[in-house]
This record gives structure tokens, sequence and C-alpha cells, in this order.
């Protein structure tokens, strides 16, 4: 039986429409008299998803036989009885409850998808297991519920259901997603449109790297090598002739048509390949204006070497994944076609995939260098100079050494073999033209000297003529296999260099934690430059330094020998030497690299500020919950009492009125408190605490701390002959006031008062406060710190949770640690560390 199709509706996050569009699906299939199922869906009260399930056929839910299960499940032997041709299954990442056929819901559907019943289903991004770490930086909300990548990439059909983060808060806002009572308070922490923004970002991104997937898995079954480039990119090629300048716009003219407007630096290209040996009859002054027409046109001007030119053009074009380059018409007169078709026809045969335009222009025909691409080929410079000695000194060395009266005996093909000997020498040696030159000689010399008639250039033979055309075809063939041979192994010793190049490349990407100047430092030392800078233009003129590495950055594309890419607003601009247009292919994964570590320190970045804004908005909610009640409530409380002993109309005696103004006292200092514990706790989130530290001995500031708390309530051990701490006093004493308050609310029905000790660890003194109340778990002894914490165990009205926030981090701002810990016996005792003024280093304190 073949397995079933399943198709998800994937969402950024819930409201976008993922219930309704599966719905919708499942209306058209059974408009078309598809035989589908509802096996699960869960419409959350809305009416417009609940109305999609009028006409459609709705199994029963299965109850699962456990006494903690709360809501009906898919029934998938329901479904497997029924056998549809296609069957509805909601929330693709549900956690079955427990006693339920399967652990997850997924893993319901694909016993259905066995059984040969395709499935539409529903997920969000943040269901994914990938980015289960990535949502709860965005959110600060850990997902529980999540599902292996493997079950969604293996979909037949993914459809992102998409919607603007606006949109999404106003359907929010309206009441379509959560009930009226939940909107505000999603609205402020989940649904936020920095998170929504991100969160669909990632789900764009995930979907987009499927079609990535896809998209090669079709060109890998059909065997399709070419590049499908979805963005033109116009490379235009420069000779450094007058020429140029028709060439470039002609060439913008083409790029505007292809994006519609003016184009863009990462569009239209123009690249001056030049020979190792430098470029020749090229005027500096041509050059300028060229650079200065490619500025005006939105362009970018790049120089690579090459021997090749037509070969270092098509490198550089690949590299840049060029689709269309554009040419002018040769140069060259009609005899030096005689040296090969042109650059243009080789590179209009070689191109492949990318177009090429043969423009026209006046300096055609009108004549350029003598010499071919050929006779520049593969060999360095120092090689054909030698191999220019050689071919002249060996034929003359050789016609004397066979001069001598030792060697007269010797027939002229022995006299022809040395000869060749010497030619094929040249030509290992300097390649084509060394190798001609050298054959000529030889078979002049040959021919005067050794062939008869003798002294004379004639022949008087056929053979000789033959061998002597022999002679110069053989010397000739030997240096084009010559330079071909060395080409390669240039190419497989680049190709080599590359590879490993790219491979640490690979290696890092994977890593993901190798920033931004050691990227740039990597591509200085691998290509030996004197300057790596990566630009950012600011607009038409203007470029901004993002970053650099090395001595004498380029602030723009104009000082640049080489550059590339990023995007349409980043570039690498290198500074030392120019690159061979094979390097810059390297340097294009180079700047891909970038860019992907750029958005990912974007992301790093958005994640943070989504978790500030996070942690700020519960700080909000927190203290606006604490005006609306906790600060109001002394306040009526006060109000309530001067309004009695105002009263006319009502007599109070001496203890009613001594009761009044105890709770008038008694709410004045609680009010007293609150005030002072939100400032505070202000100054601590604006990083506005300065502390003042000096040296002063606990037994001066613990007693004074504690005047003001009932005897009975609180004993004080704090000896002496303690070592003096580094301190400021006046955050200590809050610090110790909060804390002490604290315990004594939670030791109210205790046998023994709160206990304030002190006494020396190492380099540190420790003042502990002990009390014996119910204590608190491991799990509520890091979170009891954090702000409007009240851990369930307080009621309303006795504070708003920021005591314990503001001592620890008063403690801290004074380089000291306050933590939780258990009290023999019961309760909690909590413990300062405070360095001790006798020590000149701080000291590490653990945790045992």
């Amino acid at each position: 039986m073949a397995r079933g199709k399943l198709r998800i509706y994937l969402g950024a996050a819930p409201g976008v429409g993922k219930t309704y569009n599966a719905l919708s699906e499942a209306q058209r299939r059974h408009g078309r008299g598809t035989d589908i199922v509802v096996g699960f869906v869960e419409v959350h009260g809305r009416r417009m998803t609940a109305e999609l399930l009028d006409g459609l056929e709705v199994l029963p839910r299965h109850m699962p036989a456990n006494e903690d299960a709360v809501s009906a499940e898919l029934d998938a032997d329901a479904v497997l009885a029924r056998r549809p041709q296609v069957a509805v299954v909601d929330e693709l990442a549900h956690t079955n409850a427990p006693g339920s056929r399967n652990p997850k819901r997924w893993q319901d559907i694909d016993e259905l998808l066995d059984a040969g019943i395709d499935v539409i289903s529903t997920v969000n991004i943040e269901h994914l297991e990938s980015l289960n770490d990535v949502v709860e930086q965005i959110t600060g909300v850990r997902q529980r519920q999540t599902i292996p990548d493997e079950v969604v990439r293996r979909a037949d059909q993914i459809e992102l259901c998409d919607m603007s983060p606006h949109a999404l808060r106003r359907r929010m806002a309206h009441g379509n997603i959560y009930p009226v009572e939940k909107v505000d308070a999603a609205l402020s922490n989940y649904f936020r449109e920095g998170n929504l923004t991100a969160l669909r970002e990632l789900a764009l991104l995930w979907v987009a790297d499927r079609v990535d997937e896809g998209l090669s898995r079709y060109r890998g079954e059909h065997k399709i090598r070419q590049t499908w480039e979805a963005r033109e990119r116009i490379v235009v090629a420069l000779t450094g002739g007058p020429e140029g300048e028709t060439l470039i716009r002609r060439a913008a003219r083409i790029a505007a048509r292809a994006r519609g407007g003016q184009p863009q630096p990462s569009h239209l290209m123009a690249v001056h390949v030049v020979s190792s040996s430098g470029p020749a009859h090229v005027r500096p002054s041509v050059i300028a204006r060229q650079k200065q027409l490619l500025a005006q046109l939105g362009g970018t001007y790049h120089q690579v070497i090459g021997d090749d030119v037509p070969s270092a053009l098509l490198d550089f074009a690949r590299g840049a994944n060029a689709t269309q380059i554009v040419l002018g018409t040769s140069r060259r007169r009609s005899w030096q076609y005689v040296f090969g078709p042109g650059v243009g026809t080789i590179v209009a045969r070689d191109s492949g995939d990318i177009d090429v335009h043969i423009v026209t222009h006046e300096e055609a025909g009108r004549g350029r260098g003598l010499l071919p691409p050929l006779a520049r080929g593969g060999l360095g410079r120092v090689r054909r100079i030698w191999g220019w000695l050689l071919g002249v000194l060996l034929p003359l060395l050789l016609t004397a050494v066979l001069q001598l009266p030792a060697l007269d005996p010797l027939d002229l093909t022995t006299e022809f073999l040395l000869f060749l000997l010497s030619t094929v020498v040249v030509a290992i040696v300097g390649g084509l033209w060394p190798a001609f030159a050298s054959a000529v000689l030889g078979s002049l010399l040959l021919n005067v000297l050794f062939t008869e008639p003798l002294y004379r250039l004639t022949i008087d033979s056929v053979d000789n003529l033959l061998a002597l055309i022999v002679f110069v075809l053989v010397g000739v063939l030997v240096a084009i296999v010559v330079g071909m041979a060395n080409r390669r192994s240039l190419q497989a010793a680049r190709a080599r260099a590359e590879a490993s190049t790219l491979s640490l490349l690979a290696g890092s990407v994977l890593s993901g934690n190798e920033p931004l100047p050691a990227l740039l430092q990597r591509i200085r030392e691998n290509f030996g430059q004197d300057s790596v800078a990566l630009i950012e233009q600011q607009d038409d003129t203007r470029w901004r330094l993002v970053d650099h590495v090395g001595l004498g950055p380029c602030h723009s594309p104009d000082n640049a020998d080489a550059l590339v890419s990023v995007s349409d607003t980043l570039a690498l601009a290198l500074r030392g030497r120019v690159l061979p247009a094979s390097d810059r292919r390297v340097l294009s994964v180079f700047a891909t690299h970038i860019g992907i570590a750029l958005e990912r320190q974007r992301l790093t970045l958005d994640a943070a500020e989504a978790r500030r804004q996070a942690a700020g908005n519960k700080i909000r909610t927190a203290l606006l919950a604490a005006v609306s009640h906790d600060l109001r409530t002394p306040l009526t409380s006060i109000k309530a009492s001067v309004s009695s002993l105002r009263a006319t109309d009502i007599e109070l005696d001496e203890p009613d009125r001594r009761e009044l103004m105890e709770n008038i006292e008694d709410s004045t200092d609680r009010l007293t408190d609150l005030v002072g514990n939100l400032l505070d706790m202000s100054r601590l989130q604006t990083d506005t605490v300065r502390p003042n530290i000096r040296s002063v001995g606990l037994e001066e500031v613990v007693p004074a701390t504690l005047i003001s708390m009932p005897e009975n309530n609180v004993t004080v051990d704090v000896p002496d002959n303690l070592p003096r701490v580094r301190i400021d006093t006046g955050l200590l004493e809050r610090a110790v006031a909060n804390v002490v308050q604290n315990a004594s609310r939670h030791n109210r029905d205790a046998i023994g008062p709160v206990r304030v000790a002190a006494s020396t660890l190492g380099e540190t003194v420790e003042l502990r406060v002990a009390d014996h109340g119910p204590g608190a778990s491991d799990e509520s002894k890091d979170r009891m710190f954090e702000a409007f914490q009240r851990l369930g165990d307080t009621p309303r009205g006795t504070g708003i949770g920021l005591g314990l926030a503001v001592a620890r981090g008063f403690t801290e701002a004074m380089e000291g640690t306050l933590v939780a810990e258990d009290t023999p016996g019961g309760g909690l005792t909590m413990v300062f560390t405070l360095q001790s003024a006798n020590g000149n280093q701080t000291a590490q304190v653990g945790d045992d």
C-alpha cells in the first residue's frame, strides 16, 4: 500500500490562519468529492474557523483511560477504521495525554500515513526542535511541545501561512485569537511586534531553506549543472582602452532594464584583466574616467590578474554569479586573427549559461598588441626570460660545439636531432615563443652550416626541407604541450589550495563561533593583503568603515585593489595587491560567510533586545500591579483612619484613637518601604548605583540597622574582633534591613527569633540571617531574588516582591554575594559574603 501524503500548514505564531487554511483546503477537497474527515481540530472559540466545519464529517475524539487526562485526544483507531482518503489532524506537535495510543500526535499521524491515508496538519515554527532555543531567546518562553525537524521535512507539501506582525496584533486586539481577558497580556508579552517579526523571519528562512533543498534535489536528479541566478548581474569587460566608456554605458542600460531602475553596485561590475607582468598600453587618465563613470552609474570597478584573458574574465564572472557579460568588438586588425579567434569569440564559446553581448565601438579594428594571449601562457616571467636566453644561446653554443674537428664524423641526422633536443629544452623552460625562435634560429644554422650546399641559405634536397619543417613543428608542438601542462599544474595546485581554504571555512561556518575580525584576518592572511576592510555605503557618495584588520584600511571602493560585494550596501575592500580572477571565487565565498556572520550577529542582537524588552515589560507589568494594589492598600488604610479621626458624627475613645494612629503609622511605614524599594530597584535597573566603598566594621553597621526591630524578634551575634569589610554603609544597611524584614515575616509562627550572626571565611566575612520558617525549595532559592517574586507564599498587601532583589543588587554592587541556604532544623538562611578590608584581592566564594 502506498504511503499517504502529508500536507503541513506552517505558521510563525498562533493566529496566522493555519487551522483556517487547513479547513478551507478540506472544504475544497470535499467539494470535489474527496472522501475527507476531520480527525481532530481545535477551533479555540474562533467563529469563522468553526463555520468551516459545516458539512465535514467530524470523527469522535478519544478520552485516554487516565485520571489526569483533562481533554480528549485524536482517536487514531477510529480514523484507521473509517479509512478516508484524507484526514484533517490539527496541532502536529501536540503531546498526547498519558494513556494515549502514542506519546506524540505526530506519531499518530505517521500511522495514518503508513495506512495510505493523506493527512492535512498544522504546526508553528516555535515547535521545531532545532529552533527551540532560538525561540526561547526571542520570546523568553521555552516551548515544551516540540517535534523533530525531520518529521516536518518529510512532508510532501509545506505551505507557509504568513501575516505581518501589525496585522496579527490587530487580529489579537479584536479578540480573534485569544479571549478578551487575555489580549492585553498577550500583546505586551509574546505578541510584541519585535517577537513576531523575529518569528516571522525564522519561518520564512526555514521555508526558504526547504525550497533550496528541493531545488538542489531537483537539479541533482536532472543533472543540471549550470547556475540558476534569479538576480541579474552584469559584468563589463574593460581593456584599458577608450572604448571602455561606451561599454560601461551600454552595460548600465542593460542593468537598468533588468532591475527596472538605476543599477546597484552588486548588479553592475566592470573588470579589467591585466597580465601578471603588469598592464600594457593603458593610460591612467582613461582608467580614472572609467572609474568615475562607473561610480556615477552605481557600478564597481575591479582589476584582476590573468595571462589568459578569456579564462580570467569567465572566472571572475562565475565567481560574481554574473548572468551577462558585455564585451567590445575586438580591436585587432584582420591579419592578427591568424593568432587566434579573439577574446570575444572564446568567451562566447565557453560562457555556458552566461549571456554574452558583443558591442561595437569606434576603436574596433584599429589595431592592438601583436602577441596573442597564447604567447603569454601559463609560465612565469622568470621562466620566459630564461627561455629567450636559452633560445638564442643554445643553438649558437651547439653550432660551435659541432664545428669541432672531433665531431666532424657526425651525419646530418644526428645534427638535426641535437638541434631538436635544444629546441625541446627551450620549450620546456620558456614556452612557445622562445622555442619558436630557437627552432627558426636552429633551422637557419642547420641550413647554412650543415646542409648542402654549405654556407648558403638554400636546400638542394626535399628530404632536408621536410626535416627542417618537421624540426620547427616539433619544437612548437612541444612548447604548446609544455605550456598546457604547466597551466594544468597551476590550476591543480590552486584547486587544492582553494579546497583546503573552503574546508576550513566550512568548518567555521558549522561551528558558527568565528567573530568578524577573525574572518577579516583570515582573508588578509590567505590572500596576502596589507589590509582588509568591511565598508558600508551610506548614500551615493559616502561610505562608512564597519570593521577592518591591517594597516591603512580602505574607506571607499576607489582606494581598493580588490573589491567584492557582501550585500547591496556592504562590500569587502582589500588593499595590498591585485587578485587573480580565480582568487575572487574563494573571496566571494568569504564574503558570503561574512554576510552569514553579520546576519547571525543581528539575530543575536535582536534576541538580546527581545529578552531585554521581555524583562522590562515584566517589570512594568508587575509595577503596574504593585501600584494598582500594593501601593493603594496602605493609602486606603491611611485615608480610612484619617477620615475616622476627622469625623464629627462619631465619638472615639482614647484606645480607638490610639489604634487609628498606630494604623496610620504602620501604613505610612509600609508605604515608605514600598516606595524605597521601587526607587532602589529603578536605580539597579538603570545601572545608576555607584557605591562609596570604604573600610567599615560590621559591629558598627548591623546593630544600627536592626535598631527599629523588636528585640524579641531578632538576635544579633556580631563579634567585635571581626576583620573590617569593604562596603558602602548605606547600601549594606538597606540590604540587611530588607533581608531581616523578609525573614521576620516568614518567622512569625516559629519557635525562635531570627538570628543575625557574622564570622570570617578566608579572605571574606559572612553575615548570616537565619529564620525557622517554612523554608524554600531549591528551585525557589534562585527565583526569590528576581524582581516582583513572592513565590506564592506571601499574601497580597505585605509587599511587592522587591526586597530580596534590591538586597542582592546592592550586595553585588559592593562586589559581594547574597545566596540562600537551608537552616539546620528547618527554615531559610540568607548569607551575605563581603570582601575583607585586610585582603588586596577579591575572594572567590563558592556554594559549599
